[in-house]
């Protein structure tokens, strides 16, 4: 087992905190956690610290935000704390090849797929999208290519069917927790043997663009109820009644013998809303309109019924 690290550690969101959180209880030294700027949010844009800069400065821990690391005055920054590795855990911001060449051990990323499958912004959200039976975690040494450096150790993990991207994140951030408590631990011969990613096998999970958001009823109720899964929490899926917006927020697909156009609600009763797709039938179990709380559609049904009724029609988009 290796001697406890010098380490400077780079996140951001709640996912990398969690590591983060690990790392401070465990046995090596953080010299510096680095976070993107504080950026605006909530209803006044006030701007918020990152999850990880909050648990930073709740520990006591040092904290750098630079904008970019691509100044000179970045990389003596970090060359002067003398680190012996960078850990990096959806951090955000792009390393150059200069920065990535500075600690002793390299720059060892916690990635959340299979690599080489699923490189890019949104592994866990594009797994869950495209069906596919499992994902993980990636312990990858960092070079200038996106997502292409060589893997030192991969955990496993199933995607199951109740799993939205909030909650395989959870999942995925307690396994890549351990990967990184073991990847420390045994470095040097990790380092010894990492495994070069094939490149042919390789797919790119593209950064969620708000127009896929809208549900296109004329996709299978498979495909849709993948979607809705994949970007649950954030940034959700939505569709229109009535030209008012309607966030959907759970569904699964059913197997019907019910025919109705695309969009069309065939039923809405107390197991939800089922609605014609181009393949299938979606059964809508919870949704959001404007200025409520998300609740089941059965409940949602004693306030809306009269808007919900079977014979409407859900649209992609609103219509003037």
């Amino acid at each position: 087992m290796s001697a406890p690290l010098q380490l400077v550690f780079a996140g951001t969101p709640q996912f990398a905190a969690l590591h983060l959180e690990s790392l401070i209880a465990g046995p090596h030294h953080i010299k510096t956690v680095m976070s993107q700027p504080d950026r605006p949010a909530g209803r006044g844009k006030r701007l918020q610290p990152s999850p990880v800069k909050a648990l930073a400065l709740e520990a006591g821990l040092p904290v750098w935000q630079p904008e970019s690391l691509k100044t000179p005055e970045s990389q003596s920054t970090l060359a002067a704390l003398q680190a012996d590795a960078l850990v990096v855990v959806a951090y955000g911001l792009i390393l150059p090849a200069n920065i990535l060449a500075i600690p002793r051990l390299g720059c060892l990323n916690v990635h959340a797929s299979l690599l080489p499958r699923w490189r890019g912004a949104a592994p866990v959200q594009r797994a869950i999208e495209a069906g596919d039976q499992e994902t993980g975690v990636s312990i990858m040494l960092m070079e200038p290519g996106l997502d292409t450096g060589p893997v030192l150790l991969t955990s496993r993990l199933p995607i199951l069917a109740h799993h939205t991207s909030g909650t395989l994140l959870e999942d995925l951030a307690a396994l890549g927790t351990q990967a990184l408590s073991q990847t420390l631990a045994h470095t040097d011969s990790l380092l010894a043997n990492a495994r070069p990613q094939d490149d042919a096998g390789a797919t790119y999970a593209h950064k969620i663009d708000k127009q896929e958001t809208a549900l296109d009823w004329s996709c299978s109720a498979l495909e849709l109820a993948r979607r809705i899964r994949a970007f649950q929490p954030a940034p959700g899926c939505h569709t229109f009644i009535d030209n008012e917006r309607l966030k959907v927020i759970a569904a699964h697909a059913a197997a019907t013998s019910q025919s109705g156009a695309p969009g069309e609600i065939l039923v809405a009763d107390e197991s939800g809303l089922q609605v014609a797709c181009g393949e299938g039938m979606l059964v809508i179990t919870e949704a959001q309109l404007p200025g409520a709380k998300a609740q089941p559609v059965s409940a949602l049904l004693n306030g809306y019924r009269d808007r919900m009724l079977p014979g409407k029609h859900l649209t992609t988009a609103s219509v003037h």
